[in-house]
């Protein structure tokens, strides 16, 4: 089944490409992988929440905008790799997650774009990850993922 006939049945509609916030691309082609930038989880161009997990935002929802994350980097890494169904599947996946110092559930939240990767791309969805804490990120967002694809 070709990733848009996946993305159909699931009833996942992508994003629009997300505008960089500075000076990079979202996404980028080199040999057989395609490289996405750290992929805030904008929703038409706007932050779903800011804040720290395990303060202004709670693991829950870190987990959805996670996901989010995802789709927004499947999307940039379509429209350099020439559309979705010439992605072939999921090398790795960075996810970082903004959180108070005594918050220990990264590894859940960055389950979400996980996730969301595997129902798209099966098998191919499996990848190496790392789910890192941080202090901040850029816009106060709670969340931030990049993915490496392969090319089908």
């Amino acid at each position: 089944m070709s990733i848009s006939a996946r993305l159909a049945e699931l009833g996942i509609e992508l994003p629009a490409v997300a505008a960089p916030v500075a000076a990079y691309v979202a996404a980028r082609v080199h040999g057989d992988l395609v490289y996405t930038s750290g992929q805030l989880p904008f929703t038409d161009g706007a932050l779903p929440a800011t804040g720290k997990v395990g303060d202004a935002v709670s693991a829950d929802d870190a987990k959805v905008y996670a996901r989010t994350c995802a789709l927004n980097a499947i999307a940039a890494a379509a429209s350099v790799a020439g559309g979705v169904d010439k992605l072939g599947g999921v090398l790795r996946v960075g996810g970082f997650v903004a959180s108070v110092p005594s918050f220990t559930g990264q590894p859940g939240v960055i389950n979400g774009a996980s996730e969301v990767l595997a129902e798209i791309f099966g098998d191919a969805g499996r990848h190496a990850r790392a789910a890192v804490g941080v202090p901040v990120l850029p816009l106060d967002s709670p969340v931030e993922v990049e993915v490496t694809f392969t090319l089908a």
